[in-house]
């Protein structure tokens, strides 16, 4: 017999069950579940609410049943639909009609509100330390490549010369971003629906404070409608996981780009990459690829969850299930990604050669020869026209700038010198650039000194 079986007249048809029915994905909830139920019931019994000895009793229960989970002792019912059933049907079980007790003052729709902020305040940490593991390989990477001389791009035509340390670390803010976001989710999500009741709290007179303080909850919600139809937080967590999933995605289209026969700036480790069943010569970047593609999972659950939402009149509607799916799944796709992301960065093999070639080609020096003119006093408009004209004669005449003479430069201006050479080398366009978030080395070393106290803090 169902725990709300009392209105009712006969048995559920099994379909309707196992559609009904959210355990074989709400299961991951127990550890919650069982904790909020700890924390309750202690209420209860600490407000006269239920007996002492009851509220005891079924904490000594709920601890045995947390325990006998964990150990694989329990196999959860289809018919009791959900965590919050299927844990109450083996309380009683139990314990008989004091376990009848644990649900006093509360309804599922604040407690599964309850798991599931639990359940997202530890996704949320452990994402975060995930993320950071992340931060510290880029920094690694960065350190070994800060001499490293490669073509930064934009329009995915070369533009002017950086390093690879300096590349990689645009990378490393975007994830400072997307802890911040991150933690921001957490503060909304810190706050506690329990009590809130079905959708209008209760006539028991619950110490909603004390419950927060034993689930660690920095406030209470304090309109019980929202509190149990709010799925903001599970929005927010969403949109966070998606824009971190776009910056790896953007990250992994490098990566894809980089370690092609026509870039070949790197080489992806053996260990993380794979073959083709009928090509031999084939090392291909799946684990990029991957990411890439699972972005457009973590998009999809996202978008599911807003248009499940967008329709829902106050308060607590059915169809807010569909936000546990989908959740899951993206907090489980961005844990599966993180770490072995970390893993293929520090195995990669940077080939310097080759970015260093990549930097000299496309006139990446031609912003510097532009300012160098700057420098001797001609306006800048008049500076971009001239190495214009020199770039397009380089283009006719199958040259770079280093390698026109002073002769060429002067048919054009007669303001360059000799001293134009030394502007214009590779090293001293990337050098020059000394200003706080450009390339040089020296700025490079004090970003990652500022981002390893950040690390560490």
């Amino acid at each position: 017999m169902k725990l709300w079986g009392g209105r009712f007249s006969k048995a559920t048809n099994a379909m309707v069950d196992d559609f009904n029915s959210s355990i074989r994905f709400d299961e991951r909830l127990y550890k919650q579940d069982i904790m909020g139920s700890i924390a309750h019931v202690t209420m209860l019994g600490e407000q006269n609410i239920i007996p002492l000895e009851d509220s005891k009793q079924i904490i000594a229960a709920l601890k045995d049943i947390l325990a006998e989970i964990e150990a694989g002792k329990v196999t959860f019912d289809i018919e009791a639909e959900d965590i919050h059933m299927n844990i109450e049907k083996i309380l009683i079980e139990k314990i008989g009609d004091v376990g009848k007790k644990l649900h006093t003052g509360r309804s599922r729709n604040d407690q599964v509100a309850l798991d599931m902020r639990m359940y997202i305040k530890e996704e949320i940490l452990a994402i975060d330390a995930m993320i950071a593991e992340l931060q510290k390989a880029l920094l690694e990477l960065c350190k070994s490549n800060l001499d490293t001389i490669m073509p930064g791009y934009t329009h995915l035509q070369k533009a002017q010369p950086i390093t690879f340390a300096h590349h990689l670390m645009a990378y490393f803010e975007m994830l400072k971003r997307d802890r911040s976001r991150f933690m921001d989710t957490y503060k909304r999500t810190n706050s506690l629906p329990l009590g809130s009741g079905a959708l209008a709290t209760t006539t028991y007179p619950l110490n909603r404070e004390r419950v927060a303080e034993l689930l660690d909850f920095e406030e209470i919600c304090l309109n019980s409608i929202d509190g149990v139809s709010d799925r903001d937080f599970c929005i927010e967590l969403l949109a966070d996981i998606s824009t971190l999933m776009m910056h790896l995605s953007r990250f992994s289209e490098e990566i894809i780009l980089w370690c092609s026969n026509e870039f070949g700036f790197i080489e992806l480790d053996d260990a993380y990459s794979t073959g083709s069943s009928i090509m031999p010569q084939k090392k291909n970047p799946d684990i990029p690829e991957l990411v890439r593609g699972k972005t457009g999972r973590v998009y999809g659950s996202l978008i599911s969850l807003l248009t499940t939402m967008k329709g829902l009149p106050l308060a607590y509607n059915k169809d807010m299930q569909e936000d546990k799916e989908v959740t899951f799944d993206a907090i489980d796709t961005i844990k599966m990604c993180l770490p072995i992301f970390k893993d293929m960065l520090l195995t990669l093999r940077v080939n310097k050669e080759n970015m260093y070639k990549g930097a000299g080609g496309g006139f990446t020096n031609a912003t510097d020869a532009a300012d160098y003119l700057v420098k001797k006093g001609v306006h800048f408009r008049n500076a971009h026209e001239i190495i214009g004209k020199l770039v397009l004669y380089c283009v006719n005449n199958n040259k770079t700038l280093e390698e026109l003479s002073l002769e060429e430069y002067r048919s054009i201006s007669d303001v360059f010198s000799e001293d134009l050479y030394q502007e214009i080398s590779l090293e001293a366009c990337v050098n020059k650039r000394n200003v706080i978030g450009g390339p040089s080395k020296q700025m490079m070393e004090k970003v990652i000194a500022i981002n390893e106290n950040y690390l560490n803090n």
